[in-house]
């Protein structure tokens, strides 16, 4: 008999919304509570692909909005096969980051919506997604705010529109799978409404995997 498969949870919002906390967190209660984890980060900066897109983050090279838009989606896809084969084993996947935030900020660049949900149509569709939301005056407060690109209060604030989008575009084609959550308050509270978000999820019975945006 074949193991259940493994939850697919994805967390989203702005920069220092507490997403990398929240979602670090989350794996340590898994991991306590007896469950097989695996945490992928996007971008994953040690691949090849990864690490072009670490060097335009940190501004240390430029890349045209599609160009960097399309880089992003192969980063995740060049990741996909481990996710699912996971997945498959009754691993528990917990990503910082997906397809969502690359809609959102090159949404917030000015590129077409339609174009930046093409690159990623058939990728592994999360069970899950987090979606912390914050003020980005807020998010502008926290430490090391401002050390990558995308770190400005003008960005951000288009940013958190385009995410409206988004979550729209995910009911429509996917039911209710996103879960918007007030990031303000402190951590521990943060977390036990992740965690009241996330529960029914990670003891439901899952069908076969979904493709996103099919």
């Amino acid at each position: 008999m074949m193991a259940p498969r493994g939850a697919f949870i994805v967390f989203e919002g702005l920069d220092r919304s507490g997403k990398t906390t929240q979602v670090q967190r989350l794996v340590q209660r898994l991991e306590a509570d007896g469950r097989a984890v695996r945490l992928q980060k996007f971008p994953d900066r040690t691949t090849s692909i990864g690490r072009m897109i670490d060097s335009y983050l940190q501004t240390k090279s430029d890349l045209d909005d599609r160009a960097i838009h399309l880089l992003f989606s192969a980063n995740r896809w060049e990741c996909a096969n481990a996710i699912e084969r996971d997945l498959a084993q009754g691993v528990t996947v917990i990503a910082d980051r997906y397809g969502f935030s690359g809609i959102a900020f090159s949404a917030a660049k000015g590129l077409p919506f339609s174009f930046c949900l093409q690159p990623d149509t058939g990728l592994p569709l999360p069970d899950s997604v987090i979606y912390l939301t914050v003020n980005p005056e807020v998010a502008a407060s926290r430490a090391a705010y401002g050390l990558e690109r995308y770190e400005t209060k003008d960005i951000q604030t288009r940013v958190r529109e385009r995410f409206d989008e988004v979550a729209n575009e995910v009911q429509r084609r996917h039911g209710n799978i996103w879960h918007t959550i007030d990031a303000s308050g402190s951590v521990d509270d943060v977390q036990e409404k992740v965690w009241a978000a996330v529960t029914s999820t990670l003891n439901a019975d899952f069908p076969s995997m979904g493709r996103l945006w099919m």
